[in-house]
């Protein structure tokens, strides 16, 4: 990544790390046995990324319009399930027309999509299960408890070209392998029974994303191999949705440094771009991991932050660096989602970020 990094010439740029990737998600895969593994279009839909996780997922969730015909665009033959609250009548037809599963969130969605025509769904289930330890709690918007699930049962006794697949219960982001599979066989001994008692002997049943990325300790990586083995137990056909944990990371957010000033003590190093390209350490509160990869020296406190008109737009705080000057050149690790794709690209208009992947070398 370092010789790509300062062979570019301009900044910023995201870097992205194909073969990386391929080889993160062939274990992933190998550790899931028979788990069906879906990815979570959200986290980054860059088609390079999609069509690297392509031969080892089963298929792409997708939570927009947009992002549907996107994925279609790059990916035409690979299986799609559609979800998230607040559907269009348009995203609907669409769904129906171009994904395996449609993810219904309300009886009032199911009734949209019943006057739509036949479709397979799953009726995602907001469960009253507690979720220590979450950096975020699906609740609210995101499905539906047991009196709108059986209303849904209901309206689906009543139109029988709906076909009921299972149920989608994705509750949490952010846990770790033993609290998710705890979480996973609660969500399985409600929903199992209740799909039985509506005539479901072989049901779906997908238990979502959510998969703890530490950006504190870029080393620690969630148990995929003991998550696999205790999803096994359960049975039905289990189904996950990974996004961050995939794709995080095997990108890189390169930059340059415009300015070092010392202000009241502190000291800042000002960066070409800023958080409207990597959104992620503002939003969760972290400080994105980096390396310096031009300066070497004694290592002293500096806070990096972009040229955004707010003290909000920062990389880092108070972080131990070398000495910096205006060229220097630093690169952001785990910049692989929730990264560029959830930015807001286009405040004080900016230039936009140049991308770049690392690939295997050809034979």
């Amino acid at each position: 990544m370092k010789e790509l990094a300062l062979s570019l010439g301009a900044y910023p740029a995201y870097v992205y790390d194909l073969p990386g990737l391929a080889d993160h998600i062939e274990a992933i895969r190998a550790a899931l046995g028979t788990t069906e593994l879906f990815y979570a279009a959200k986290a980054n839909p860059d088609a390079e990324i999609l069509r690297t996780l392509a031969p080892h997922v089963d298929g792409i969730e997708v939570s927009s319009g947009g992002e549907l015909r996107h994925v279609r665009e790059t990916l035409p033959d690979k299986p799609l399930a559609f979800g998230g609250p607040g559907k269009t009548p348009e995203e609907l037809r669409l769904a129906r027309r171009t994904a395996g599963r449609i993810h219904v969130e309300s009886p009032a969605e199911l009734s949209r999509l019943a006057a739509l025509g036949p479709a397979d769904v799953l009726l995602r289930a907001n469960l009253p299960l507690d979720t220590p330890n979450a950096a975020l709690a699906m609740s609210g918007p995101f499905g539906m408890d047991e009196d709108a699930l059986n209303e849904c049962a209901r309206l689906l006794e009543d139109n029988p070209h709906l076909t009921l697949r299972g149920v989608h219960a994705h509750l949490a982001s952010g846990l770790d392998a033993p609290t998710m599979l705890h979480l996973a066989h609660r969500i399985a001994e409600w929903s199992l029974p209740w799909l039985k008692a509506h005539g479901m002997d072989d049901p779906e049943l997908n238990v979502g994303g959510g998969m703890a990325v530490d950006y504190t300790s870029p080393e620690t990586r969630f148990d995929w191999r003991s998550y696999g083995t205790g999803l096994s137990r359960i049975p039905a056909r289990v189904r996950i949705e990974p996004g961050r944990a995939m794709t995080a990371y095997h990108g890189w957010y390169v930059t340059d440094v415009l300015d070092v000033k010392t202000t009241r003590g502190e000291t800042y190093a000002i960066l070409r771009g800023g958080t409207h390209h990597l959104r992620t350490p503002v939003a969760k509160g972290h400080d994105q991991p980096f390396e310096v990869l031009t300066a070497t020296g004694p290592e002293s406190p500096a806070t990096l932050v972009g040229q955004l008109c707010t003290p909000k737009d920062v990389f880092a705080r108070d972080v131990l660096v070398p000495p910096l000057s205006p060229g220097d050149v630093i690169a952001f690790s785990m910049a692989g989602a929730y990264a560029w794709n959830i930015s807001h690209h286009d405040f004080l208009m900016h230039p936009k970020p140049t991308f770049h992947y690392l690939r295997r070398p050809a034979r």
